[in-house]
C-alpha cells in the first residue's frame, strides 16, 4: 500500500494552516505537502508537522510572486540570476521544514534557448544541493498555457542529459491523463524516473474516486513495482475534505 500524503494548500482549508497537520494525521495520512510555504514561519510549520507526527513531503520552488509575476522561471532565458537567488531561499525553507523534495517549476518559455536555460539551471541546482531531492513535473497546457514542461519524453530526456542522482520526476496523475490520455501507460513508461506522485480525480481535479481513473488498479501497480515514495492527494474537495475521504479509507482498508 502506498504512503499517502495530503496537500495542505488545497485540502483541509476549513482549518487554519497550523491545524491542518493534525487533521490530516487523524484522517489517516502519513505526510503532507505544502505548495508555497513562504508566507508562514518555517519554524512554526515544522513544529506543527512534528507535533502531528507528519513528514513534509514536498514544497515548490521558487517562492511565488503574488503581485502578478511568474511563479516559475527555471526555463526562462535571462532570469538565471533570479533563479539562483530564489532557489537559495527555497533551499533554506526546505531545509528548515525537513522537506523530502523540492519541486523546481519551469515557468512559461519555449524553444531551444529555453531548453538550454532549463538544463543549465537544473544542473546548477542539483550541484548546489547534492543532498536535497529535486523534482521536475510536466504540467498540461490545459492547466497552464505556455508552461515549458508539458511532455514526458522531454522531461525524461532532460533528466538523462543531466544525470544527477538527486534530480527526478514528479508524476501528477491528473496531468499525466490530460497530456497522454492513458495515465497507466504513462506510469509504466516513466516509473524508473519517478520520485513523487500526486493524485486527483479526472476530470475535475476532485477526490480520486470521482471521475473515471482506476486508482485501485494504479495503487496495486505501484505495490507491484515496489514504489516506496509518497503518493500525495492534491485535489480540490467537492465539499469539505473530511466528507470526501472514502477513497483513502478504501485504499487503506479501514
Amino acid at each position: 500500500m502506498p504512503r499517502f500524503a495530503a496537500n495542505l494548500t488545497m485540502m483541509f482549508t476549513e482549518l487554519p494552516m497550523f491545524e491542518r497537520f493534525t487533521a490530516a494525521a487523524e484522517a489517516g495520512f502519513e505526510g503532507v505537502e505544502i505548495l508555497f510555504p513562504y508566507d508562514l514561519s518555517a519554524v512554526e510549520l515544522y513544529r506543527a508537522s512534528v507535533k502531528a507526527g507528519m513528514q513534509i513531503a514536498l514544497i515548490n520552488a521558487p517562492p511565488p510572486n503574488w503581485a502578478g509575476g511568474p511563479r516559475g522561471f527555471a526555463a526562462t532565458p535571462g532570469t538565471e540570476d533570479r533563479f539562483r537567488r530564489d532557489f537559495e531561499r527555497s533551499l533554506r525553507v526546505g531545509e528548515a521544514l525537513r522537506a523530502r523534495h523540492i519541486h523546481i517549476m519551469a515557468g512559461k518559455a519555449s524553444g531551444p534557448e529555453a531548453i538550454e536555460t532549463y538544463v543549465a539551471n537544473l544542473a546548477w541546482a542539483a550541484d548546489r544541493a547534492p543532498h536535497t531531492s529535486l523534482t521536475i513535473e510536466p504540467i498540461s497546457q490545459t492547466s497552464a498555457p505556455g508552461y515549458f514542461l508539458s511532455d514526458y519524453d522531454v522531461a525524461t530526456g532532460i533528466l538523462d542529459r543531466i544525470g544527477a542522482p538527486n534530480l527526478g520526476l514528479q508524476l501528477d496523475i491528473y496531468h499525466a491523463q490530460t497530456i497522454t490520455g492513458d495515465m497507466m501507460a504513462c506510469w509504466e513508461k516513466v516509473a524508473p524516473y519517478v520520485r513523487h506522485i500526486q493524485i486527483a480525480g479526472f476530470p475535475g481535479r476532485h477526490e480520486p474516486d470521482h471521475g473515471h481513473l482506476d486508482y485501485p488498479a494504479f495503487f496495486a501497480a505501484l505495490d507491484e513495482y515496489g514504489y516506496k515514495g509518497w503518493v500525495s492527494a492534491e485535489y480540490n474537495p467537492i465539499r469539505t475534505t473530511f466528507t470526501g475521504l472514502d477513497w483513502l479509507r478504501a485504499a487503506k482498508n479501514i
